[in-house]
């Protein structure tokens, strides 16, 4: 059987596979005094609050499975767009507002309408692996760029400026940023999408973790910005859905009718239920639910960063949303006898019963030196995996 070109480019999600043998290792220590602490994988300890569990079951009840619109339910939309108003003060249009099955199919339909064969987008390095494989899924190149701490680990418009080829069709940003839970100065966006406005270009931004932002400066949604932005996000993160594979995104309304002829022929719609579900995210009690864990989320950084810091675990850049730290572990390199941080995360695992991510899934400039440890686990969790790390470094 021949395997696809395409298909062939599209490299193992590095997380997953670690995740794998976390899981295996889990199993043989589970009756331990030792167990696992799963700091590795992206998602909310959390589930979907009362309300919006209730709304899926009351759906299923009533015989509401039915498919939708392509382009989604209109109260829903309708609702996404009050949020963006009671949030962040900007009027976001509902017919602007596409849902989709997840923000993976809101970055897929975003590629394939956009992009063509050897079209580049230029990205940070380090940045979520998918979000280059989605480029190449659609024939394009991802062009990363690599960022420093100095810069937040985000682009700058001077690097899109120099770095802007023939070839190259638009930016493809994330903030806050997977994996370092940094976001883009609204200032400093505002200049890289005047330099892609200028070269005719597409500015697309992952702002999936945007309600899980901590300070006032970086909370800002690049919609405030300009109507031609491109802004991907998802019920995953802040509103904690992880499995309900329900997202949106706000396209420029002449794309509204292309995003559709996509979505009618490779998804048909988002699932029915999970949109019934998320009417319910809104509801005041639902909000306070969110704001009550989103503070939960900022404690948790608040204490794990500093801690991991004092290890000697540096974490060059402090988190300003979601739920990681990005933290350059080689100074412990040569003390624990490991070659980079590949190795490194299976030493911890294997040693500390902690599963963290190594760098390689993010990039290449300088993810040989770095782990991504995810705080989405409680703070009992995270207290647990600062211990063992103590003992493995003392």
């Amino acid at each position: 059987m021949r395997i696809s070109a395409r298909a062939q480019r599209i490299e193992p999600f590095y997380v997953m596979e670690v995740a794998k043998a976390a899981a295996t290792l889990a199993h043989e220590v589970a009756h331990s005094d030792s167990p696992m602490v799963f700091l590795n994988i992206g998602e909310p300890d959390f589930t979907a609050p009362p309300l919006v569990q209730e709304a899926a079951c009351r759906a299923v009840r009533d015989g509401l499975t039915h498919y939708t619109q392509a382009l989604g339910m209109m109260p829903l939309r309708e609702r996404i767009s009050d949020w963006y108003w009671q949030r962040f003060k900007i009027e976001v249009p509902a017919g602007r507002i596409v849902l989709t099955a997840g923000a993976s199919a809101a970055l897929q339909l975003a590629c394939l309408a956009l992009i063509e064969i050897g079209d580049e987008i230029l990205m940070p390095d380090p940045s979520y692996p998918c979000n280059r494989h989605f480029v190449s899924a659609a024939e394009g190149t991802a062009v990363l760029l690599p960022t420093t701490a100095a810069e937040r680990f985000q682009l700058t418009a001077d690097q899109v400026h120099a770095a802007w080829g023939p070839k190259t069709r638009g930016v493809l940003l994330a903030s806050p940023s997977n994996p370092t839970g940094t976001s883009i100065d609204p200032d400093e966006l505002r200049r890289i999408h005047g330099v892609v406005s200028g070269k005719s270009g597409i500015t697309l931004v992952d702002e999936i973790y945007l309600g899980l932002s901590f300070d006032a400066r970086y909370g800002q949604t690049a919609l405030a910005i300009a109507d031609d932005i491109i802004s991907i996000n998802s019920f995953s993160k802040y509103f904690n859905m992880t499995g309900w594979r329900l997202g949106w995104m706000v396209v420029p309304e002449r794309l509204v009718s292309v995003i559709e002829r996509l979505a009618q022929n490779l998804f048909i719609c988002p699932s029915t239920v999970s949109q019934y579900a998320a009417l319910a995210c809104f509801e005041n009690d639902s909000i306070t639910e969110y704001e009550r864990r989103r503070a939960e989320f900022k404690a948790r950084r608040d204490y794990f960063i500093p801690a991991l810091n004092a290890l000697g675990l540096k974490v060059p850049v402090m988190p300003d949303g979601a739920f990681y730290a990005w933290t350059d572990c080689s100074s412990v390199f040569e003390q624990l006898k490991v070659a980079d941080s590949w190795d490194l995360s299976f030493e911890i695992m294997q040693r500390a019963h902690v599963a963290v991510t190594p760098g390689r899934d993010f990039g290449l400039a300088s993810a040989p030196n770095f782990i991504r440890f995810s705080t989405a686990s409680s703070m009992t969790q995270l207290r647990v995996a600062i211990e063992r790390l103590r003992v493995l470094l003392s």
